[in-house]
């Protein structure tokens, strides 16, 4: 590894806290790629109040599409931080609810919440400013 030149067997690197990573094997992409989405984080939220049917989830978070509301809820089930749970009912209905991973994430993301509500005005303001 060529730390100066930022380079790890010919590829480009990212040095995260003093570790190198590719495009491909960086931790940081990988897994704030799938949790930073509006709809991923909303709906991680509100499985926290516990689990939900599909038609609830869609009532909480009602800007979300059917089609989005059904990938975001597979790419999180995909990554460990919801379940599935399918009951033998006419028809069949369908519960999520936040796996101990899902859990854990939300330990950090709450405070993220918590300032994102105390600055939120501020954030506003500066983009005004800026876009003059």
């Amino acid at each position: 590894m060529d730390k100066q030149a930022g380079t790890l067997e010919g590829e480009r690197v990212i040095m995260v806290m003093g570790e190198p990573f590719t495009a491909d094997n960086c931790p940081v992409r990988d897994v704030l790629a799938n949790v930073a989405g509006k709809w991923n984080s909303l709906i991680l939220l509100t499985l926290d109040e516990g689990p939900k049917r599909f038609s609830a989830l869609r009532r909480e978070v009602p800007d979300i599409s059917q089609r989005m509301l059904t990938q975001t809820l597979r790419d999180l089930q995909r990554d460990g931080y919801i379940s599935r749970e399918v009951f033998p009912t006419k028809p069949p209905s369908v519960e999520y609810a936040l796996t101990d991973l899902g859990r854990s994430f939300l330990t950090i993301m709450k405070p993220l919440v918590t300032w994102s509500l105390e600055n939120h005005g501020a954030i506003r303001e500066a983009r005004r400013a800026f876009d003059g």
